[in-house]
């Protein structure tokens, strides 16, 4: 009975289980707001880069098309 007793204060002071738990979901967290990030810096990027695209076609300098970006 002793050894029981040793056994279930043992399991019930062990937190490497919990902490194992928060760091995963810390990760996982962490994961989620550097993807959003990089999906938000992309369209930014993407829409700056249409408007410089929209302006040269809009000036006498060149020429760009949109659908691919390339400017002359």
């Amino acid at each position: 009975m002793k050894k029981l007793m040793t056994m279930a204060r043992q399991f019930r002071d062990d937190d490497n289980g919990a902490a194992m738990v928060e760091y995963s979901i810390l990760v996982g967290i962490i994961a989620a707001a550097a993807i959003l990030a990089i999906l938000a810096i992309g369209g930014w990027v993407t829409g700056r880069f249409t408007g410089l695209c929209a302006a040269l076609e809009a000036s006498p300098l060149g020429t760009c098309n949109v659908g691919t970006g390339v400017g002359t």
